[in-house]
């Protein structure tokens, strides 16, 4: 599968999330989709940009926008995670890359000198007929949520 490119539609694709869900992009068509990558649960970072997707997340429904979380921890930690901080949306778990992979987040990350692999914090916005509108790599926390929920409104 090739990443998706902007003005592309996206491939299809189906993950199992927190809440016994299963969340597959073509049967989300006619709401926009965030799909937001995080590297780890309950890390001060992904935590703070988690709770600022909870804090606008009816301003993104009425935008007609559903939000996923996406990172490579387990669905137990997932739900861990999601019931703490109260978040309204489903986190997926993606323990084997695979939705990594699709959106080519899986960058070489260096911490404490030492060199890994691991998720480059990103978000992708998708509108109703699945097509990739916009994306955001290598991203910082402050204020990202508030331009997400900008472009979600322009579509």
């Amino acid at each position: 599968m090739s990443q998706p490119t902007i003005d592309q539609p996206v491939a299809d694709f189906t993950a199992v999330a927190t809440s016994n869900t299963t969340v597959t992009l073509s049967e989300l068509k006619g709401s926009n989709v965030v799909i937001y990558f995080y590297p780890k649960d309950s890390t001060p970072g992904c935590t703070t940009e988690g709770q600022d997707f909870r804090d606008m997340y009816s301003e993104f429904q009425a935008a007609n926008t559903q939000i996923f979380g996406v990172s490579r921890d387990s669905m137990r930690a997932h739900e861990n995670f999601k019931a703490k901080q109260s978040f309204p949306f489903e986190l997926i778990s993606d323990p084997d890359e695979t939705l990594c992979k699709l959106f080519d987040v899986i960058k070489l990350k260096k911490l404490y000198g030492k060199e890994h692999l691991g998720i480059e914090r990103s978000t992708f916005l998708i509108d109703a007929n699945g097509v990739l509108r916009k994306e955001w790599r290598k991203v910082k926390v402050k204020e990202h949520v508030a331009e997400v929920l900008e472009a979600a409104r322009g579509l």
